[in-house]
């Protein structure tokens, strides 16, 4: 997760849960023939008058193994929806120009390895779309100048040992990054470029850098101009190794001459800084009371300079995983996930904040809002409602309900789907909470097996919005649980921090304790109990395994098993010192490390365990799997390890994705029979 300094190393986005649709006359069950037929919607973004939504839709193509990509564009008030690209890859962040009349966005040029994502700029009034830049190493982020006549972007410098690397000296110096990357980062810095393509220039250089996207996170740190097009607000880093970017700081560059200012006195963990649209202040991420281990608050300085005040701390209590500035530049839209919703706030820079109603419709938010604030006030996201898989939703103001304008996945939301009901209960002095998903046609009087679907990070939370896996778990007859655990970012900072030095003993008795909650509510089968999760969730389920032994079957995909080769080896690993207290390596802690490592209890493992990873996954390096699949292994216990050859966290493409399900519910299909 790109945030400055997590507690969170391995990431997987929420795996959410869904409720059946009242009035739908279904024929069946979910099934995975269906994975193709979901159309994801993203990049969701409004024209500044609030009438026109643009947006990716992303379809599977299972012959060709990847995802076909349209840039979409929706008339608020015609109520129509049409393509604005055709057959163009590697589509995304579309963004109108200041005067609604064109829209920029990013998709890739070149072929084969050779192709990168570019900028291209396209007139609402017709015409193909021109490629603006012709970056060597692609372009990551932009943002138009208020005028509309130019657009800053990002992109790294090449390697200073091009030519020699081509000779094969390619030895590199290796910092803080991860074990499989083959060089060493280049550092991303600031262009500018006019918007027919023409006095493409450089604007700043040096060692530092701005950080890049390390998905699953938030997308890297967007670069905000203020309002008169003279300053660019944007995160530095004192180098191009995103592991170090706790260290990173919100900076201010005169475009004019070159001139770069820190706004505060903080010297680490900040991020996210974007101009208030008067121009006089700056809103930036920073953690609460300038922890490393706490979670996100929003911060609101002047432009000219100052550490300025938190605004979130002491009113939503959240992780916050956006803000944007409302039009009236004196307050805030927020998104943060509370209880089991992924919930928006209005937070004014004085006085109580106001949570906007959003009835049943869950904003896309796992670390990133998916949406946009027009300057009419108009607010669209992608969402998704009980019932319906994603779809794009607007609101004219704040103040109105949410309306659902997209209709690409109502067949999906026609079938027979399992029903939930969010659950809380008491453990520890924690209020804690989780969600159930029911059977299609289930019924108080037989008993059921039961599935845990364990969400990753740990810091994020299972909500009540579609999730493909949990369905398919429940139209196989499954009860399906998802928890939220202590180091979960729904329940506020305690409850964050209550993970802190404590990585899988006070989560696992909170996992624990729901279970016994959904014993206690629930007819199930206890013979027949099922644990699972992916990354954070994978790391759950390994310890869980090694301490508790109600469990039939379990699934341990990307898992965390090993603290000391996840802090050594992964892309943004040595953020477990924030967690841990320190460096395992430093101060005596390498025991900690060792006892909070899920692989130091393998001996005690007996449940049949299917471990999934990913060969290059720089996340979760997958030499913790084959430590855990040996540790099993070498003591006779059932385990089954499949890797998939690809890079990345979790396998991006459709085929795998598809696979990787087929195998989980298959494995925990043939112990709960």
């Amino acid at each position: 997760m790109h945030r400055k300094a997590a507690v969170v190393c391995a990431c997987l986005a929420v795996m959410a849960v869904s409720i059946p649709g009242a009035g739908h006359a279904a024929t069946r069950v979910i099934s995975l023939n269906d994975l193709p037929r979901i159309v994801n919607l993203s990049d969701v973004h409004l024209s500044p008058d609030g009438t026109q939504v643009v947006y990716v839709a992303s379809r599977a193509d299972m012959h060709a193994d990847r995802w076909q990509q349209r840039l979409m564009l929706y008339d608020v008030a015609r109520k129509e929806e049409r393509p604005l690209t055709f057959e163009r890859r590697g589509i995304a962040s579309p963004i109108f120009s200041p005067d609604g009349g064109r829209i920029a966005f990013l998709a890739l040029a070149g072929s084969g390895e050779d192709a990168q994502e570019q900028l291209f700029v396209m007139d609402m009034r017709g015409g193909d779309p021109i490629q603006v830049t012709h970056a060597p190493q692609g372009v990551q982020q932009f943002a138009w100048r208020p005028d509309g006549r130019a657009l800053a972007y990002v992109t790294a410098d090449e390697p200073a040992n091009k030519a020699l690397a081509a000779r094969h000296l390619d030895a590199f110096v290796v910092g803080d990054q991860a074990f499989n990357d083959r060089a060493a980062p280049t550092p991303n810095h600031l262009w500018l470029v006019n918007a027919d393509g023409s006095g493409n220039r450089r604007l700043t250089e040096g060692p530092w850098s701005i950080p890049s996207a390390q998905p699953p996170s938030s997308p890297g740190p967007p670069i905000s101009w203020s309002p008169d097009g003279t300053q660019i607000a944007f995160t530095r880093m004192p180098n191009a190794y995103d592991a170090d970017a706790d260290l990173a700081v919100v900076a201010v560059l005169n475009v004019a001459t070159g001139t770069i200012r820190t706004l505060t006195s903080h010297g680490k963990f900040e991020g996210y800084g974007e101009f208030s649209p008067d121009g006089s202040r700056i809103a930036y991420w920073y953690p609460y009371h300038g922890d490393g281990a706490a979670q996100n608050d929003i911060d609101v300085a002047p432009a000219t300079g100052g550490d300025g005040v938190d605004v979130t701390a002491d009113t939503v209590d959240t992780n916050v995983v956006r803000a944007m500035w409302m039009p009236d530049g004196q307050s805030l839209l927020v998104a943060g996930h509370k209880g089991t919703d992924a919930a928006l706030w209005i937070v004014p820079l004085a006085g109580a904040p106001r949570r906007i109603d959003l009835g049943a419709v869950q904003p896309v938010q796992a670390f990133w809002l998916d949406g946009d604030v027009s300057r009419s006030g108009a607010i669209a996201f992608a969402g998704s409602e009980p019932d319906h898989p994603v779809e794009v939703y607007y609101m004219a103001s704040a103040d109105a309900p949410p309306q659902r304008l997209t209709h690409n996945n109502d067949a999906l939301a026609a079938l027979d789907l399992g029903a939930v009901q969010p659950l809380t209960w008491e453990n520890e002095g924690f209020a804690e909470d989780g969600v159930v998903t029911l059977p299609p046609g289930y019924t108080s009087d037989k008993k059921y097996p039961l599935v845990l679907v364990i969400h990753g990070g740990p810091n994020s939370a299972s909500i009540t919005s579609f999730s493909l896996l949990n369905q398919l778990l429940a139209a196989r007859g499954y009860i399906v649980f998802n928890p939220n655990y202590r180091g979960s970012d729904n329940l506020g900072e305690r409850y964050w921090y209550g993970i802190v030095n404590d990585s899988g003993a006070g989560p696992g008795r909170d996992v624990m304790a729901g279970l016994a909650a959904v014993e206690r509510a629930y007819p199930i089968d206890v013979s027949r109990i099922a644990v699972s999760g992916w990354s954070y969730g994978g790391y759950m389920t390994s310890w869980l395994i090694g301490h508790y032994h109600v469990w039939k079957a379990a699934v341990s995909g990307a898992a965390v098993n090993d603290l000391i080769d996840e802090y050594a080896l992964a892309d943004n690993g040595v953020g477990w010192r924030y967690n841990m207290g320190g460096s395992p390596f430093t101060g005596n802690r390498l025991s900690a490390y060792i006892a909070q490592s899920p692989v130091s209890y393998a001996w005690q493992v007996t449940t049949p365990t299917l471990i999934l990873s990913d060969v290059n996954d720089a996340r979760v390096p997958i030499t913790q799997s084959y430590k855990m699949y040996h540790a099993l292994k070498d003591r006779g216990a059932r385990v089954e390890f499949w890797a998939y050859p690809v890079a990345g966290h979790f396998p991006s493409d459709p085929v795998r994705e598809q696979d990787v399900f087929r195998r989980w519910i298959g494995w925990i299909a043939s112990y709960l029979h």
